[in-house]
């Protein structure tokens, strides 16, 4: 289920993101920069400083404190997409972001995670600093994506219709694996969630406050701060998971993601209602202004 299992079903998910990705969504940075730049600085900067804030906050063991700062170097995944279409965010700006963070994160995932073992588990094996899994890390994150947009190049029309069909196999073959993953290991599960569910829920709702609130304090638009603020607050979890796993070998250091992963989909939903509503608020607030300003003159012969 680990070994082979899971590193399928994330070259899937991957392969699915690289046929909806062209060119264009790499381009289009160039409309939106201050957005992107943006989001890349919380991203890649305030969430691993303010994750392994948390960490010690918590006194995580350092195996686990390990896992969260792998967790917190994992770019956003395809179910921000998906958040932010339900939350009418710029999805647009959350393909780029993923598509751009994807690439990034060959370099940034395994120098952070290095960096949280040479802290952390100064005997153990540094990730980033090894060539073999610096390339392994490449192969699973960036091959599948590279592949998935050469079909679409290649064939469009196929990719079109493959697209959906695709989406449906990954979250069929992930389930079935995670299922799988977590009861061979529940003993051990069971034994970690309460120590890492306040952790984990807390980093999420800070993932999705920084993401939606630092780009609107810097004057970026709505529908691109709350396609921000998916694409920040949510990890790829499956890819934290697959890297402890697969290249690192822990079971244990993929605890962090596999409480996240669960628990973040109800703190994600529950935030996109939360900005949603706020939206509608202070749609209806400049609504009620507007009529106090107008009834005066209308009143006036």
């Amino acid at each position: 289920m680990t070994t082979i299992g899971l590193p399928v079903a994330l070259g899937i998910i991957m392969f699915g993101l690289g046929l909806s990705l062209t060119p264009r969504d790499f381009s289009r940075v160039a409309k939106h920069p201050k957005a992107v730049i943006v989001a890349l600085i919380c991203q890649l900067v305030l969430l691993p400083a303010i994750c392994f804030g948390l960490v010690l906050l918590f006194r995580l063991p350092p195996v686990l404190a390990v896992g969260m700062m792998l967790l917190a170097a994992s770019p956003g995944g395809t179910t921000a997409n998906l958040y932010s279409h339900l939350f009418r965010g710029d999805v647009a700006l959350n393909i780029s972001l993923t598509a751009i963070n994807s690439v990034i994160a060959v370099v940034t995932l395994p120098l952070i995670t290095n960096l949280a073992i040479l802290y952390f588990m100064p005997q153990g094996d540094g990730l980033g600093l090894q060539l073999a899994k610096v390339l392994e890390v490449f192969a699973i994150v960036l091959l599948p994506v590279v592949a998935g947009m050469l079909v679409r190049w290649w064939k469009p029309a196929f990719a079109d219709r493959m697209d959906k069909p695709v989406r449906i196999a990954s979250v069929v073959i992930l389930v079935v694996v995670i299922a799988g993953a977590i009861a061979a290991n529940l003993d051990l599960l069971i034994e970690n969630a309460g120590r890492l569910a306040g952790i984990t829920v807390l980093f999420c709702v800070i993932s999705l406050g920084i993401g939606y609130l630092v780009p609107r304090l810097l004057r970026v638009d709505r529908r691109q701060s709350i396609a921000s603020s998916f694409e920040i607050g949510i990890h790829n979890a499956t890819l934290a998971i697959v890297i402890a796993q697969t290249v690192i070998g822990s079971v244990e250091m993929s605890l962090p993601a596999a409480v996240y992963g669960v628990l973040m989909f109800f703190v994600a939903l529950a935030f996109g209602f939360l900005i949603r509503g706020r939206g509608g608020a202070a749609g209806t607030a400049s609504g009620a202004d507007a009529d106090a300003e107008v009834s005066p003159t209308s009143a006036t012969p």
